[in-house]
């Protein structure tokens, strides 16, 4: 398994421990909302408060996936519970690895639900 696979699949278990281990000491996460992390404890913080608060991960499903020297880009579709909401969307990670850990990770959201164009747009 590549490290982002493992990173997805220890969110997606609902796992801190594991979503810690994917990580370097000083890797940066930027997050499709804006936070950035900074290092594996604050990451490991971060996914810590994030379920002690209610987060669940539902289903973190990838569509696609490569890797490339050291890099990894994956599309996905991601349904959670945040806030008492339940919701879904579709988006993209790329990250950089180094000895089988994350180093940098930046997430992507679409902002919109997804439509076939059909001369009109919504």
């Amino acid at each position: 398994m590549t490290a982002l696979l493992d990173y997805i699949e220890a969110w997606a278990s609902n796992d801190v421990d594991r979503i810690a281990m994917a990580v370097d000491s000083d890797c940066v996460i930027t997050e499709c909302y804006g936070p950035i992390y900074r290092g594996r404890d604050r990451v490991r913080q971060w996914a810590t408060t994030w379920f002690r608060a209610g987060g669940t991960v539902h289903n973190w499903a990838v569509t696609d996936h490569f890797v490339a020297s050291g890099r990894e880009a994956a599309q996905w579709t991601f349904e959670c519970t945040w806030d008492g909401q339940r919701t879904t969307f579709d988006g993209a990670t790329i990250s950089r690895s180094v000895g089988g850990v994350i180093v940098e990770l930046r997430e992507y959201q679409t902002s919109a639900p997804l439509y076939e164009w059909d001369e009109a747009w919504q």
